[in-house]
């Protein structure tokens, strides 16, 4: 069956089956009834949770056909809504799955609906619905609904009847169960769970790219945050405002009006933030596109003080505002020549309005999706999930790092508010049951810190007013631990350059870091190399064995390379480009030898001699020795270089420094160049 999972289902998906049995599905199961429906993820899931929430093969099989026969005879698409028009006036009545808003129709003082893909109008909804469902006033809701028709020869009434209606979301949920069944997973676990549930494969994505695609949920469980995601095409960032959850909205940037969002005046009917847990705007970037600057100054105001007035009357609302867009230019560009912020329109590209955003997600990091990238694993069925988040709203982490950590007396309040709200936000989706170790709160709280940081180092650079600040914690023990922006430690020349005066010789905030970790050319063979001990942070870019490795084996004739992992056939690659990088810094007139010590594979040894028998017929014709041998001892650990020339280099990963790239694209710069692949977390040692 094209329904059956190419493997057994692995101890994850087990466990998340044993503890939220009934709450979760799998989740290429979407996919598979989708068909041509045009409906949110959340909506299939809804039924996919009715039908297909559990473990059981057979079960599956048979709830996917219940599904898309559902899909099939109630779901409304566009094109035939005058065939299902026709069906319910010869039957009389016909349950339908639509997409429905309602209005106030004053002059009857009635509410009347109307029905997305049906295209019916002024069907009549009685009070009681409304008020049980004020989101039908705005923006409308995915629903299903048994529709009648009665025909009247009175041509001020419609033939259409609203018979009844019950919106597509989850009804009830145990949030006690959810934070008990949270105490049965590791934190590594449970992290896998939450991005299998948002449709991805685990495997794919670092731990810092997890935790950038988990940030996105943060405006669900966390009241009037303001988030901005701005980076390439394709990765994926309305998807999760759209599909994810009932309790958001995605709206096109350039359609919004005060009343919309807000108030309507002349109506006093309240806008969007009055009814939506988030509201998402798309397309947010093109310095091009207008903005209505009375809108700018409101959203300045709800988003500094929750609240915004209407006529004489101030209200309140608790909407996250989250603000999406694409950049047109590489970030190493936008650093030289302008800021991090330079794709937004110019109404927008305001200090006091970006010195609201909470935090500043770094959307080139996150991967270009592709399909590969999704999970047929199991996870939540998102309604569940978006029920636990908005609950999670009534709650505040935000001093749960006080214990352990100092935010520096250099940031200010505003500043502290971004960080408490972000680090509040990251708690409540992976510790809701407050069990953190030391280690994980710090590393949350210093993801916090860095996503505010990004925002405020490029407020300086618009206005040179704000003040500089030390973004920095300490520890009990009076440690001090210091924050950088990943960008800053990728290009620390152009990073701290002042643009305000639009020279283009600025003199840096900062002297430029002369450590070996500033390494930013691609030829630095001319170098001397230097004894130290550098980290580099996941999806770094800019890296390559050539930078790493090249000053250190430059007139080295002898190279042992110790590294138990090479045995499939990504590391053979690996092992290939590092012969590459010796081949590129060898003089032509000599020789050089290269011993790899590794160990052999339980299982594919053949293969992996096979890997080296060719690495070395390919390495003799150019000067490169290359051999090997197979250590006896199965615990070997140790990855290191070491060099005739008196060099040892410490790898903590080998040489498996590189995130997962399409190594049969040949049109991939990633494939091609190492400098463009984003590597893993990983540390070096030189020593001499």
């Amino acid at each position: 069956s094209i329904y059956e999972k190419n493997n057994a289902m692995n101890a994850l998906d087990k466990k998340i089956n044993e503890y939220f049995q009934g709450l979760v599905v799998r989740k290429d199961l979407v996919k598979a009834v989708k068909g041509n429906a045009i409906v949110p993820t959340y909506v299939l899931e809804y039924l996919l949770g009715q039908y297909c929430a559990t473990n059981d093969e057979d079960s599956i099989q048979s709830g996917i056909e219940t599904v898309r026969e559902i899909l099939r005879k109630h779901y409304v698409p566009r094109n035939e809504a005058g065939l299902i028009r026709s069906m319910i006036k010869e039957k009389g009545w016909h349950k339908v799955i639509d997409k429905i808003s309602v209005d106030l129709n004053e002059k009857t003082d009635a509410y009347e609906a109307t029905f997305s893909n049906l295209g019916i109008k002024k069907v009549l909804v009685d009070s009681t619905t409304v008020k049980a469902h004020p989101k039908l006033l705005v923006g409308g809701v995915w629903c299903i609904a048994d529709v009648e028709y009665d025909f009247n020869e009175d041509k001020t009434t419609t033939p259409w009847i609203l018979a009844t209606l019950k919106p597509i979301q989850l009804s009830h949920f145990d949030f006690d169960s959810y934070i008990e069944a949270r105490r049965q997973f590791t934190t590594d676990e449970w992290i896998d769970l939450l991005i299998q549930s948002i449709g991805f494969n685990p495997e794919l994505f670092g731990k810092r790219s997890k935790l950038l695609q988990l940030l996105r949920l943060v405006p669900f469980c966390e009241r009037n945050y303001n988030i901005i995601e701005l980076g390439p095409k394709g990765t994926g960032k309305s998807h999760i405002y759209s599909e994810f959850s009932p309790h958001g909205i995605l709206v096109s940037g350039g359609e919004v009006t005060v009343a919309k969002l807000f108030v309507n005046n002349s109506t006093g009917k309240i806008g969007l933030v009055g009814y939506w847990d988030v509201v998402a705007f798309d397309e947010f970037a093109g310095k091009k596109k207008r903005a209505d600057k009375a809108l700018v100054d409101i959203m300045k105001n709800y988003m500094a003080n929750k609240s915004f007035s209407r006529g004489i009357e101030t209200l309140g609302a608790e909407a996250s505002m989250a603000f999406v867009g694409n950049t047109q230019h590489t970030v190493p560009y936008m650093l030289k020549h302008a800021d991090l912020f330079d794709d937004l329109p110019e109404q927008y590209h305001d200090s006091a309005f970006l010195d609201r955003v909470h935090f500043y997600l770094p959307g080139w990091e996150v991967d270009i999706i592709r399909g590969e990238m999704f999970s047929n694993g199991y996870g939540f069925v998102v309604d569940y999930l978006a029920e636990i988040l908005r609950s999670l709203r009534n709650h505040d982490f935000s001093d749960r790092y006080q214990e352990h950590f100092t935010l520096s007396s250099d940031i200010s309040t505003r500043d502290r508010d971004g960080i408490h709200k972000t680090f509040s936000g990251l708690m409540k989706i992976l510790f809701p049951e407050g069990e953190a170790t030391k280690e994980e709160i710090q590393a949350i709280l210093h993801f916090a810190i860095e996503g505010r940081k990004r925002v405020k180092d490029q407020l300086m650079r618009i206005d040179s007013t704000y003040a500089d600040v030390r973004f920095s914690y300490e520890d009990g023990e009076g440690k001090t631990f210091s924050v950088k922006t990943l960008e800053e430690e990728e290009y620390p020349r152009y990073y701290h350059r002042t643009i305000g005066d639009g020279s283009e010789e600025n003199e840096l905030k900062s002297p430029v870091k002369t450590d070996i970790s500033a390494k930013e050319s691609v030829e630095p063979a001319e170098e001397q190399p230097q004894a130290g001990h550098v980290a580099y942070q996941e999806n770094q870019r800019g890296i390559s064995y050539q930078t790493l490795f090249g000053p250190y084996l430059t007139g080295a004739q002898k190279i042992t390379l110790t590294d138990p992992y090479i045995r499939l056939f990504y590391q053979a690659r690996n092992l290939m480009e590092f012969l590459e990088t010796i081949a590129r810094i060898k003089p032509d007139d000599e020789e050089v030898s290269v011993h790899l010590v590794t160990v052999e594979d339980e299982f594919k040894g053949d293969q992996q001699e096979e890997y080296f028998q060719k690495i070395q017929e390919a390495a003799a014709p150019i000067g490169i020795n290359f051999s090997w041998e197979f250590s006896k001892d199965e615990g070997l650990h140790a990855r290191h270089i070491v060099t005739d020339t008196g060099w040892k280099i410490l790898l903590d990963r080998g040489l498996d420094i590189f995130q997962r790239y399409e190594m049969s694209d040949a049109f991939s710069f990633s494939n091609r160049l190492q400098e463009y692949r984003p590597c893993k977390a990983f540390e070096v040692t030189y020593l001499q």
